[in-house]
């Protein structure tokens, strides 16, 4: 029987893997190497070798409501969109609220993770650590969380950059940038765009004297500003907007695409991607195309070779006396410390079923939680993955056979290469909300929307065709929150605190007898035609809640 779980890192991944723990009664201990908790949100003035890093201008790409855990929403005043810094209080203030951090000893790393010699029989593993001082320790536990992330290993093509090695200004990779000091006055490439690529590229741009984007594949660009100043990860990621996505995947994409050009167009700007929107991961970036019209950052193609100062591109442009390059190249995934048999591959993803377990164990005590990708948050899938991981650990959840499990692993490889665009540095990719669902089920905690219609309307409106928010996962089943039905009802209210910095008057208007009102459920559009005297138009505010209850013979 499972009691006693390591859990490896605590950053978010591993903070809600100890708390899972918790909550099935298990006796979670955590091994963190440095010396806080935070993961990849704890910046660090000097980058440390085997750890996440980040630069001081990160924000948040997802909004807090859509990143927060499922039962702990943020703090109304918090920013939207938060600053590392905000981030890692959140974490703080998750740890806290839970008591998580007497689970956790720091400064501590996992050195290996091996089977007991009685494995077959107890499913235990024996776990090497060593303190900062140089003390080893192995340890016996009956089941391992793994949370250690794929941002440890940059990944630095030099062998694909002909005459590197002449090259006479400096280089690096983006894990090591910090910040824009000592790019003053300097000509800068960065090479590549994805989300790092980009926000160094605006953040050197500020005070260089110019800096080139190369790219050898393009990028949709999207805005953390949504509709209306909103956050953009709140509008049309409905379940309602799932469903006809789902149902017309290919005039959507268009449609997301037609709107993304409508902001700038990304073939003028040449950044217009070979692959389709929901293909990868798009860029998030507020003030790119800004810098691009300004010709403070000019975009240009894959790097050919370099000679001398000289950067020379595959389309025979040259910069001459370029100072500074950066490679925003990537990572390499790696888990020195598993048995090289559990960390085999099915295409370019390890070969794990669901993204969490190894399929060929005897005993399902090893549990990857956190290594997964998707057009949104992490937190959300990293905590309902630990949701599950601990529900088999306890053997209230089972896995299928091993055979049914690698070849649903087999299917899933298949249909995520035909789908979205992988590849070693981008191994894998889900469909977020289907993915919860998915594991949802597993635990037994998926939202039933018919049955919330039919005894909560007001909730099951807001589930259904508002934000996804993971408090959702909270309303029924095992963990259920009493907490729940008054976060997502009262999430427009968080949403728009951090704007109430300065309260604008409305000017009066003339009430009207007949009203038309189009209410927009996250980017889904009701046309809600009824007869109300006196409504003013001033009513209509993102706070579904608001409108429902103007709504003729609505009752909550």
């Amino acid at each position: 029987m499972v009691q006693k779980v390591a859990v490896i890192g605590a950053g978010p991944t591993g903070l809600t893997s100890i708390k899972a723990c918790l909550e099935e009664g298990l006796e979670p201990t955590c091994f963190e190497s440095s010396h806080d908790i935070g993961g990849l949100w704890r910046f660090k003035e000097k980058p440390e070798p085997g750890r996440a890093n980040i630069y001081e201008s990160v924000v948040i790409n997802s909004s807090k409501e859509m990143m927060s855990f499922s039962d702990f929403p943020p703090p109304a005043e918090f920013p939207n969109n938060m600053h590392h810094s905000e981030v890692l209080l959140y974490l703080r203030l998750y740890a806290q609220a839970f008591n998580l951090l007497q689970h956790i000893q720091l400064q501590t790393t996992v050195l290996s993770v091996r089977q007991t010699p009685d494995f077959t029989v107890t499913g235990q593993w024996e776990v090497e650590t060593e303190r900062e001082g140089g003390q080893r320790e192995t340890h016996v536990f009956d089941a391992v969380i793994v949370c250690t992330g794929h941002f440890t290993q940059p990944h630095l093509p030099l062998r694909d950059f002909k005459g590197i090695e002449s090259f006479e200004g400096r280089y690096f990779h983006s894990w090591e940038y910090r910040n824009a000091e000592g790019m003053q006055g300097k000509r800068v490439v960065v090479i590549g765009i994805g989300n790092s690529g980009g926000d160094i590229a605006v953040d050197i741009s500020r005070v260089a004297e110019k800096v080139y984007l190369s790219t050898r594949s393009g990028a949709w660009v999207v805005s953390r500003v949504g509709p209306g100043g909103l956050p953009t990860d709140l509008v049309g990621t409905s379940r309602m907007d799932l469903m006809i996505q789902k149902l017309f995947p290919s005039r959507i994409n268009k449609m997301v695409e037609k709107n993304l050009n409508k902001a700038f167009d990304h073939t003028l700007y040449g950044l217009k991607p070979k692959h389709g929107f929901f293909a990868r991961i798009p860029v998030v970036n507020d003030d790119l195309p800004a810098r691009i019209i300004s010709a403070r950052v000019q975009v240009k193609p894959n790097v050919k070779e370099f000679c001398g100062s000289s950067v020379v591109f595959v389309d025979g442009s040259a910069i001459n006396k370029v100072d500074v390059v950066v490679f925003a190249t990537g990572y390499n995934y790696s888990f020195p410390f598993l048995p090289s048999a559990l960390q085999a591959k099915s295409g370019y993803r390890l070969r794990l079923y669901k993204h969490v377990f190894p399929p060929g164990l005897s005993h399902p005590t090893l549990a990857v939680v956190g290594f997964i990708n998707a057009l949104g948050a992490v937190n959300p899938l990293a905590e309902m993955q630990a949701r599950w991981a601990t529900k088999v650990f306890k053997g209230s959840s089972t896995l299928p056979s091993e055979e049914t499990m690698v070849k649903e692993i087999q299917r899933d490889s298949a249909t995520m290469h035909q789908r979205f665009s992988c590849s070693e540095l981008n191994p894998l990719q889900v469909d977020y909300m289907p993915y919860l669902d998915s594991l949802a089920e597993q635990v037994g905690v998926r939202p039933n929307i018919l049955s919330l219609l039919m005894k909560d309307p007001r909730l099951g409106l807001q589930v259904l065709l508002g934000p996804g928010t993971p408090y959702q996962y909270r309303l029924t089943g095992p963990g259920q929150w009493v907490g729940a039905r008054q976060a997502i009802l009262t999430q427009w209210e968080r949403v728009v605190q951090p704007f109430r910095t300065r309260v604008v008057p409305e000017p009066e208007t003339k009430p009207s007898s007949r009203l038309s009102i189009i209410v927009i459920f996250s980017g889904v559009t009701l046309l809600c035609c009824f007869c109300y005297k006196k409504l003013p138009l001033s009513s209509l505010l993102p706070h579904s809640s608001d409108l429902l209850s103007k709504l003729p013979g609505y009752v909550p």
